[in-house]
């Protein structure tokens, strides 16, 4: 059984307008449409799903009055992949194509619908284009290149730049797993660990709740259209 993560199910990107992405990632980017319904438990909330395979979906969600929000480039945007963005955010999103034909291929589609395209260009362990999405977003689709070895890929000089020292650096790179009983009760909260931005006192009750209280009163298995 796999002790980490083994692919990405979903990406989710704000939309002011999810018609507009909508139309990019299904028409431009040719990823059908397969799921599209009120965002469960976020009133006025719309989200959808695209395929790029049976295990990954590029996923819309659109919240009221998110087009009054300003897009900064260097805060919200990175605008292109050289360039900052704000910590914690996107700073550019990779697709992936199997082969370098396909990758072209994908390159050609892209344009066919008037978005310029800059690429191929070659990483070594990838070959990748590069063009933008609605609302300033960042975009990349690449092919593999070389296996990734990482004797070859982690560079030491960088490691140092990191502040990485050679033991962190051979933990990092051979996780340890984890042999300790399931489930796992839930921590004391700490000031110092990474929080989901909810109101102290709601996220407080909702972390003293048992994983079954949250399981029943947060989910909705269903699908929107009745068979």
């Amino acid at each position: 059984m796999a002790q980490h993560p083994t692919g990405i199910h979903h990406l989710a990107f704000m939309a002011g307008d999810i018609k507009k992405h909508i139309a990019f990632f299904s028409e431009v980017m040719g990823c059908p449409l397969v799921a599209l319904f009120d965002m469960h438990g976020v009133p006025g909330g719309l989200h959808a799903f695209l395929r790029m395979n049976d295990h990954s979906y590029f996923s819309i969600v659109q919240l009221p009055d998110v087009d009054k929000i300003p897009v900064q480039l260097g805060v919200t945007h990175a605008g292109n992949g050289a360039l900052p963005s704000a910590p914690g955010t996107l700073q550019h999103l990779a697709f992936r194509a199997d082969t370098e034909a396909e990758l072209l291929a994908l390159r050609d589609r892209i344009r066919s619908h008037g978005v310029n395209v800059l690429g191929p260009i070659d990483h070594g362990m990838c070959r990748s284009i590069y063009f933008a999405g609605p609302d300033q977003m960042t975009l990349e689709v690449a092919a593999p290149g070389e296996p990734i070895d990482p004797a070859r890929w982690v560079d030491p000089a960088v490691l140092a730049k990191a502040g990485i020292s050679p033991e962190e650096a051979a933990r990092f790179k051979a996780p340890a797993p984890y042999d300790g009983p399931s489930p796992v009760p839930q921590p004391e909260y700490a000031e110092d660990k990474p929080h989901m931005a909810y109101p102290k006192k709601a996220y407080l009750q909702m972390l003293a709740a048992p994983d079954e209280v949250i399981t029943a009163s947060a989910s909705y298995a269903e699908p929107p259209v009745k068979a």
